[in-house]
């Protein structure tokens, strides 16, 4: 066994084979070291504050790889200015490395605008702030939405709601002023209805009712009435009613007839005007206060008492009025008829109520 190991075929193969080992390793060391340059390194160049330009033809030069990567926009420095690297320029790199670089990009990142058209304009100005637009000129326009945001322009072109605008851009704004007083309404009688409704909104008017004689929508037919009529004078945004057909104004003279009994007021001339004569002016008249009437002082009397009776039996009347002459109950206590009955006027009142009695009037 051990004779047939120290073989000298054995030993020859033997060596052979880690020969061919130690060469794969070195061989592949030395490929590793040529591959990523080992023991080679080059300082990396400083190109901060350079141009985009500039930096990358430095990079390419030394021989290194770059990567462009904007930040937000800085007004402070200029556009596509250098602001930031990596790695730093005090780092040392093999050839070849990447470097990345933050440039400061040409103006703000771009925004959209918001969608304000016919809203408040305090709250239109609102929202434009809030999204980083600056508003320029407030521009006031005659329009039946008063107060509110009617355009948003931009470099002297309107903008439309989702456009893409830079942030911090200054827009004008125009708002509506309210609607204009007494315009006078154009006359449209003879014009297609096409052309009929491009006259009308020009003069900031609302296309109102359109019949058509026949009952279709061609806008080819003939205007031959409107209401109001033209010269009238009306608020902006009022709206004109149409009647339109095929035929000519003049073939439709008895339509018209009927439309202006309908919508159109009649003055009589032919009755003489009113004549109003005026109430000749008159003094006020004077009238005399009556003399004060002298008011009588009513006289007071002294009660009159009455005698009382001694018995129910005896007769005797007490003194007195003869229009007036009470007596006291047959029956009764002695107290009681002793008590003087009062006669005269009604004004005074005894202090005391006295009790209901049974009067005879004689």
């Amino acid at each position: 066994m051990l004779k047939s190991l120290f073989n000298w075929k054995v030993l020859l193969n033997l060596v052979v084979a880690i020969g061919i080992f130690v060469g794969l390793v070195w061989l592949t060391f030395r490929w590793l070291e040529y591959h990523t340059n080992h023991g080679q390194e080059i300082p990396v160049p400083n190109v901060i504050n350079k141009s985009v330009y500039d930096a990358v033809k430095i990079l390419e030069d030394t021989g290194l790889e770059y990567e462009v990567d904007s930040a937000e926009y800085n007004p402070k420095y200029k556009p596509f200015q250098v602001l930031k690297m990596h790695p730093l320029s005090s780092s040392r790199v093999k050839p070849g490395s990447l470097v990345r670089i933050v440039v400061n990009p040409r103006t703000w990142a771009p925004i959209t605008v918001p969608d304000v058209i016919n809203k408040y304009s305090g709250l239109a100005f609102q929202r434009l702030d809030q999204v980083g637009l600056k508003i320029g000129d407030t521009i006031y326009e005659p329009s039946i939405q008063k107060d509110a945001l009617l355009r948003v322009i931009y470099k002297g072109n309107a903008v439309n709601p989702g456009s893409r605008l830079p942030r911090f851009s200054v827009i004008d704004v125009v708002v509506g002023s309210g609607p204009m007083r007494n315009i006078s309404i154009p006359s449209v009688v003879g014009l297609s209805v096409k052309e009929a409704k491009a006259v009308i909104a020009k003069s900031m008017f609302e296309v109102g009712l359109v019949e058509h004689e026949d009952g279709s929508k061609d806008e080819s037919d003939i205007i031959y009435y409107q209401d109001p009529a033209s010269g009238d004078v009306r608020d902006q945004g009022m709206q004109i009613d149409l009647w339109a057909s095929k035929r000519t104004p003049a073939e439709l003279r008895a339509k018209v007839e009927q439309l202006n009994s309908i919508y159109r007021m009649k003055v009589d001339t032919s009755l003489p005007p009113v004549h109003y004569d005026e109430a000749p002016s008159q003094s006020a008249p004077s009238y005399d206060p009556p003399a004060p009437v002298p008011v009588p002082v009513p006289k007071k009397e002294a009660p009159k008492s009455e005698t009382p009776k001694t018995s129910a039996a005896s007769g005797a009347k007490p003194a007195g009025s003869a229009a007036e002459k009470p007596k006291t109950a047959a029956t009764g206590n002695q107290g009681s008829a002793n008590k003087p009955v009062t006669t005269g006027n009604t004004s005074q009142q005894p202090a005391q109520k006295p009790k209901a009695k049974k009067v005879v009037v004689e």
